[in-house]
């Protein structure tokens, strides 16, 4: 009986609530860390799970349009980003970080299941920028195709210049109709 428990307990902690997709479209301003340029790349932590860019060979304002995917197994709290330089004979240099509280993505996929939105694009919520966050500007964020959609520009900390673009797509199963 305790084994049953102990299984049944476990399967809802592992148990997959959706995918966290972030599309790593641009930088704008870099900070140069090599010569007269940089290598950039962009490292994203959302909880215990790690992705990577690709490097973008000497370029300060480079596009990635790469799709990064995380399993959600528990509630968002915060994306972490950092921004690095490639280096081939010591160490990365680091170019800046932000984050991104994922909250207010959350609470649009609520809305989102209360309003049994599941096709075409409706507007859910605004976030401004504030210290919960690095926006440089406020952001929708979307209903498309039941698809939870968040288009943001970060500033980058730490750093004299620096901005990331990202979309932010959140893929959950739509609560079904009570």
């Amino acid at each position: 009986m305790i084994y049953w428990f102990l299984l049944s307990e476990y399967t809802k902690m592992t148990e997959q609530l959706g995918v966290l997709k972030v599309i790593v479209v641009q930088g704008k301003r870099l900070v140069i860390r090599d010569f007269k340029t940089s290598d950039p790349y962009v490292v994203l932590k959302l909880g215990n799970q790690t992705a990577k860019t690709k490097v973008i060979n000497s370029c300060l304002n480079p596009v990635w349009n790469e799709e990064l995917n995380f399993t959600l197994t528990e509630s968002l709290g915060v994306l972490n980003l950092e921004v690095f330089d490639k280096d081939l004979l010591k160490a990365d240099d680091k170019m800046g970080n932000a984050f991104l509280n994922l909250q207010p993505l959350v609470s649009a996929a609520r809305l989102r299941d209360i309003l049994r939105v599941s096709s075409g694009e409706t507007t859910l919520r605004k976030v401004i920028p504030d210290s919960e966050n690095c926006l440089v500007r406020e952001s929708s964020i979307n209903c498309v195709n039941g698809e939870v959609v968040q288009n943001v520009w970060l500033r980058l900390r730490g750093v004299e210049s620096g901005e990331l673009e990202l979309t932010i797509k959140l893929a959950t199963p739509v609560a079904p109709a009570t």
